[in-house]
């Protein structure tokens, strides 16, 4: 079986909205914010990572906790 990447979507602002693209295999839709300092989220239901794009040229790292 095949496991395709999450997809990853450049974003403008820091709060984004994710609903899993609609229709049956849609999510209910999230308000997501983006933290700045490393520029990207993912989806917690489909795994869709925004990344604002000020950081779509910085590698994106799991932050540390």
């Amino acid at each position: 079986m095949t496991t395709h990447p999450p997809e990853i979507r450049i974003v403008d602002g820091y709060k984004v909205a994710c609903d899993g693209g609609g229709a049956a295999g849609g999510h209910p839709r999230v308000w997501l914010q983006i933290p700045e300092e490393h520029g990207w989220i993912e989806c917690p239901y489909c795994d869709c990572r925004f990344v604002h794009k000020d950081h779509a040229e910085k590698p994106q790292h799991e932050p540390a906790s």
